[in-house]
């Protein structure tokens, strides 16, 4: 009995001597600063990754572009060089213009539809077509249906107010219907829209209402136009061969997890939108929310444009993505 004892004692301590098998790292790239409400919701979702996972994944955010440049993420993903990254959707730009289905002026601002979002036909054909680009779609965070127009000394109402306005755009399609307005448009990422603002690279710029509080424009911008002609949303993806090495458990974490922060992004998004209109007339701004017949001149100028420039860029494609949009709006 003694000997058996002894060398069961024996092969515990051999046991407790192997090493915990090391932690898949998951190095996630995004550019939003830390204030900013979907920023909080991918810290919240890297949280329940490594939960789920029972630690079996190891997310490592980097957020304010400390890691990989906004315009490189996807670059970066595709090839290898990080496992994972968050883009806006205007950021695919000409790679995949198809994610920017939902810029289109006043075409998805209900609430509604995106709760569908996530589960639909139409996310899951985009999801189809990233693929095709070298990378594996993990979460979708809806990030705003409100977006404001930012100006100095005098708030943008109505198309006139955009002639000869150097603004920041957010894609070919889209930026056709500021064009169309008579706006001049700068395509740069919204970690530099601050300094373009405040050294006159450019006059004015679109952005989320809760982006213009948390990025600040409020120290150099005094008025800002509330509207919602586009919605945005922020989406997570990793590389597909690093995916592919992933334990079934650690899959199922990321999906998961995934569905959870698709529900915390959509509150968070309506609480920002909701707060920040106050938040900035605090901060200085005279804040003017578009009538309804403001809304309807913008849209009757910049819809048009859009589509025109969305029905040449994806083609067929094009028309089934927007025909699979109008089953959940």
């Amino acid at each position: 009995m003694k000997t058996i004892a002894a060398t069961l004692a024996a092969l515990l301590l051999a046991s407790a001597a192997i090493p915990a098998e090391a932690a898949t790292v998951m190095r996630c790239s995004h550019q939003l600063p830390p204030a900013h409400h979907i920023a909080i919701v991918v810290d919240k979702w890297a949280a329940e990754v490594e939960k789920l996972s029972e630690g079996e994944i190891d997310v490592q955010v980097f957020g304010a572009d400390s890691l990989v440049k906004a315009n490189d993420n996807i670059l970066a993903v595709a090839k290898g060089d990080i496992e994972c990254a968050f883009s806006l959707n205007f950021q695919w730009g000409k790679t995949l213009p198809l994610m920017n289905v939902t810029l289109g002026p006043y075409t998805m601002s209900s609430i509604e539809a995106w709760k569908k979002w996530p589960t639909s036909e139409a996310a899951a054909f985009l999801e189809e077509k990233l693929a095709e680009k070298g990378v594996k779609n993990v979460v979708w965070m809806f990030q705003t249906n409100t977006s404001v127009f930012t100006s100095k000394g005098k708030a943008l109402t109505k198309p006139e107010d955009f002639q000869g306005l150097k603004m920041r755009g957010l894609g070919p399609a889209f930026d056709r219907g500021l064009a169309a307005m008579g706006a001049i448009t700068v395509s740069m990422p919204g970690s530099e829209v601050y300094q373009s603002l405040s050294t006159g690279v450019i006059d004015a710029a679109i952005t989320d209402v809760a982006a213009a509080y948390s990025r600040k424009y409020y120290e150099v911008q005094d008025h800002m136009t509330v509207l919602p002609v586009l919605a945005a949303y922020l989406h997570g993806y990793v590389n597909p061969d690093w995916y592919e090495g992933l334990s079934d458990k650690a899959k199922a974490a990321l999906k998961t997890a995934g569905e959870e922060a698709a529900g915390w992004a959509l509150e968070a998004s309506q609480e920002a939108a909701a707060a920040a209109p106050k938040q900035l007339e605090e901060k200085g701004v005279v804040v003017h929310i578009a009538t309804p017949e403001e809304n309807e001149a913008f849209r009757a100028i910049m819809q048009p444009a859009f589509d025109e420039g969305f029905a040449e860029e994806t083609g067929e494609d094009g028309k089934k993505l927007l025909e699979l949009v109008k089953k959940i709006q």
